[in-house]
């Protein structure tokens, strides 16, 4: 008898083997939200930290109505994520907003609707944020101050010469500034603003704790010492996110080159400990993949099998326009054939209909009778699918999206085909 991977939750399987797809659907996503539910319960069921979800994941109307059920708040790095989710009811007070491109305007608009905590990247943003609270208290209340924003400073990390952090060496990004950049400033040159924390996150699907704990015990000295420097009273740290979900089911990440698991009972005996160790108010996290990556599928059909150069090769409706993860991380979503087979398993190459050789989803396992019209379900997406993907090269229909709950299966978004969307 066929036995289905673990990460693929069979209550769903007659479901997807019923739905029947229209011409446009050449491929779709579905979001199990009552598992979503119970996961996210679980992660709430600590008071060590203050969990926000990076909407960057999955930005669908369902999952952030999920997450805001149990009681997470929201971080938002664009104005149509912003919008997105105030679309959804949410309370602007439970919004921060990170990311790099933060313009005056930008800041302006945000705070103008009500967002009253920020983590900046850089001296501008710091300085346009505190002009943005003085020229709006001269329109708007001319004797009354704004509410002070809280704001968080974004810090860059180097590690010593020699040593690997754990995204591989000490890559420069545009995220935050360095320790003797932050140095330059004081919080007193901005009374505008109340500027009460630090941020820093420069790691991505750690698997580990205890390099994860490693990594985050390196960084609480210097933060410290930092928040001294420039007259803050540290009261909150943000770790961002970072923690891992093992794919394929092979104990390592993809940063760090082997590990375990991560425990969440791990992660938060170890949170407290730093925590203690920073003598912070508040620890925060910005969980994306590990808040909704586990509640969500992509089924697409195969529409070719053919053997090329002794590897067996299947060709798919859909590939990197709709997932593209693999591509860019060289790190597949695992997938298994929909309806049940006992054949043996062999390994194919899984690639889209796109005419790039980028387009590949993997070389992994399946049933060695998987052919022409069968349905093949990826796991792991519902984080940096629908969103993350290259939709409208060589113009292809959009992928659709569902939600499964209470046993049913409802369409949010329909597939759309390229007439939609082309000028």
């Amino acid at each position: 008898m066929n036995t289905k991977p673990t990460w693929f939750d069979t209550s769903i399987e007659s479901t997807l083997l019923a739905h029947e797809s229209s011409d446009d659907e050449q491929g779709y996503f579905v979001y199990q939200l009552d598992a979503l539910k119970a996961h996210l319960a679980k992660l709430q069921q600590q008071d060590v930290i203050k969990l926000w979800f990076a909407v960057k994941a999955n930005p669908l109307s369902k999952i952030i109505q999920t997450l805001d059920s149990e009681g997470f708040d929201f971080d938002v790095a664009s104005s149509g994520e912003l919008a997105q989710v105030l679309a959804q009811g949410i309370s602007p007070d439970r919004i921060l907003n990170t990311g790099p491109a933060k313009s005056k305007k930008q800041l302006n608009a945000f705070i103008k609707q009500g967002v009253r905590t920020f983590v900046v990247e850089s001296l501008n943003q710091l300085t346009w944020l505190n002009e943005v609270i003085a020229e709006q208290t001269l329109v708007d209340k001319p004797t009354v101050l704004l509410d002070k924003p809280t704001v968080l400073l974004r810090v860059q990390l180097q590690w010593p010469e020699g040593e690997k952090n754990p995204l591989g060496g000490n890559s420069l990004t545009p995220f935050g500034l360095s320790v003797q950049e932050w140095q330059s400033v004081h919080v007193s040159d901005y009374p505008n603003l109340d500027i009460c924390g630090l941020h820093i996150f420069q790691w991505g699907n750690m698997l580990s704790n205890e390099k994860m704990y490693s990594l985050w015990g390196q960084m609480v000295s210097p933060l410290i010492n930092l928040a001294a420097d420039i007259g803050m009273e540290l009261k909150i740290l943000d770790l961002g996110g970072g923690l891992g979900i093992d794919y394929l089911n092979e104990g390592r990440g993809e940063a760090q080159g082997g590990g375990d698991t991560l425990s969440w009972q791990q992660i938060i005996t170890d949170l407290a400990d730093i925590k203690a160790q920073a003598g912070v108010d508040e620890l925060w996290l910005e969980l994306g993949r590990f808040a909704v990556a586990e509640c969500g599928y992509y089924v697409v059909p195969v529409v070719d099998r053919k053997m090329n150069y002794g590897q067996d090769q299947l060709v798919l409706a859909a590939g990197i326009n709709h997932i593209i993860r693999p591509a860019i991380t060289e790190q597949p979503f695992p997938v298994t054939l929909l309806r049940q087979s006992n054949a043996p398993s062999q390994v194919f190459d899984l690639h889209g209909p796109l005419c790039t050789s980028m387009d590949k989803l993997g070389h992994l396992p399946l049933q060695n009778d998987v052919n022409v019209g069968d349905k093949l379900v990826f796991g792991y997406c519902g984080a940096y699918g629908f969103t993350e993907s290259i939709p409208f090269f060589l113009c292809h229909q959009l992928a659709a999206e569902y939600v499964f709950q209470a046993g049913k299966l409802i369409e949010i978004r329909a597939a759309q085909a390229a007439s939609t969307y082309l000028a």
